[in-house]
């Protein structure tokens, strides 16, 4: 995706209409001409069109819900931070092996919440209850909310709001390289700016949609100079052909682009492909074309929470793979922080 997302169609809850940011986006999106319709709830939207479930599925993906979040209890999010804040929900991107095709199971469209005070006042109890220890928010679980903020600068106002805490501290990850509009915002070093990054061929086989490696590389340099604390997520790391020299030629280009004086305080997240049996059950529906590996008989099973197992790769292969790309991340990233390997 070169380009930023821009919804095709666009509901709104009536009552989002009390909030400027509703004013603002109804507003916007009748000057760009996007058809725009009323809904009850953003939790009900029962008129999408399509024929068929692949088309709704799709059209679904280019939907916005403009909606109030009702419920202001903050869902956990370990271990990535203490808390999620729930500035979106959904996602543009169709990445074939999403978490978020089991998830949101008949609702893929994109939500956004325009209460956005409201939400903030909740993080703000939040972190008076840990004080005085740091709390940390995830603005990422159920979305990727970068790939929104050109329209609703929600994400934006976030960073604003936790970087004038003393105790808040907001991250996020994001495979989109619209962040221009980020540079400029006053974080104080509270937020981690993330990025998802992985082989050429796994970005290009299977996350349509999203920003290629490239641009996802340049746009992690020009945050590391706007001062933003840095992260990336590998994941999912995959084995396919030529997967070794993928992963170097990966880490060799971040090398290349980063500035010296960003390193000392990058993490990385490693993340292992698996699936499960609803998983490839949903993922086989949506993307019946795909080339993502979901042979049960070429994994082993780990049993997990609830009675629902992951087929993970095989012990001999996992470990060549922590011996890899832990080996590319202490070559050329020496002192940056492994947060975790799973």
């Amino acid at each position: 995706m070169n380009k930023p997302f821009i919804p095709q169609l666009v509901y709104f809850e009536p009552h989002a209409l009390d909030y400027p940011l509703g004013k603002e986006l109804k507003k916007k999106f009748e000057e760009m001409g996007i058809e725009t319709r009323f809904t009850t709830s953003h939790n009900q939207i029962r008129d999408l069109p399509g024929d068929t479930d692949a088309q709704k599925y799709r059209i679904a993906k280019s939907t916005l819900v403009v909606g109030i979040r009702k419920t202001l209890k903050f869902d956990t999010s370990k271990p990535s931070a203490e808390y999620a804040i729930p500035l979106a929900t959904g996602c543009m991107a169709h990445c074939h092996y999403c978490y978020l095709q089991t998830t949101m199971g008949s609702k893929p469209y994109i939500r956004t919440y325009v209460n956005v005070e409201e939400i903030f006042e909740a993080a703000d109890r939040y972190i008076e209850e840990r004080a005085p220890e740091i709390t940390r928010f995830e603005a990422a679980c159920t979305s990727d909310i970068v790939g929104i903020d050109h329209l609703t600068h929600s994400l934006k106002k976030a960073i604003e709001h936790i970087g004038q805490t003393e105790l808040g501290r907001l991250r996020f990850v994001t495979k989109f390289h619209f962040v221009d509009h980020l540079l400029d915002a006053k974080h104080n070093g509270n937020t981690r700016f993330r990025f998802s990054i992985n082989a050429d061929y796994v970005i290009k086989s299977f996350e349509p949609g999203t920003s290629p490696l490239n641009k996802r590389i340049e746009a992690a340099g020009k945050v590391a100079r706007a001062g933003y604390p840095l992260g990336f997520i590998v994941a999912p790391i995959y084995l396919h052909e030529g997967w070794e020299e993928g992963y170097r030629r990966m880490f060799e280009r971040l090398d290349e682009e980063l500035p010296q004086d960003a390193r000392d305080d990058i993490t990385f997240e490693f993340i292992q492909h698996r699936f499960t049996k609803p998983a490839k059950k949903v993922i086989e529906k949506n993307y019946p074309k795909t080339k993502l590996e979901l042979d049960e008989e070429k994994r082993r099973y780990k049993w997990g929470r609830y009675g629902i197992g992951k087929y993970i790769y095989q012990k001999d292969e996992e470990d060549e793979i922590k011996s890899n790309l832990y080996g590319y991340m202490t070559k050329y990233f020496p002192n940056a922080k492994l947060e975790y390997f799973t």
